[in-house]
């Protein structure tokens, strides 16, 4: 059993910035061979991928962020990141961090990953 314990949400004016941590605890597969994604999930919208980093440190992103968002990690600390910058309205979501033990190599897909935080949330004004 795998907990991510995500934090870093909040309120922030457009063009800000806001940087997403994702800690992982447990048993599950050793956090340095998991795959790691973002998702997020806005108002009356279905939950959708932002950016994912594999076990190996290649990252993936959704064309609305690239160039704005980065996802790292740090795989002595059983962390990874997303620093949001030049922040859009359109980016106000529920940010969930995602654990694939199992290296589907899904990364886009929520069946792609086997753990999920609880989320946090982010508010960007305009």
């Amino acid at each position: 059993q795998v907990q991510l314990v995500e934090s870093g949400g909040g309120l922030v004016q457009a063009g800000g910035s806001l940087r997403l941590s994702c800690a992982a605890f447990g048993r599950g597969r050793t956090f340095s061979t998991a795959d790691m994604g973002w998702f997020r999930q806005a108002p009356g919208k279905e939950r959708a991928f932002v950016a994912a980093i594999t076990w190996s440190g290649e990252t993936y992103y959704t064309d609305s962020v690239k160039g704005r968002f980065a996802i790292s990690r740090d795989n002595a600390q059983n962390t990874v990141w997303l620093q949001m910058n030049n922040l859009k309205p359109e980016d106000t979501a529920v940010y969930y961090c995602a654990y694939d033990q199992q290296i589907r190599s899904q990364y886009y897909a929520i069946h792609g990953y086997d753990y999920w935080g609880q989320g946090t949330r982010v508010t960007v004004s305009s």
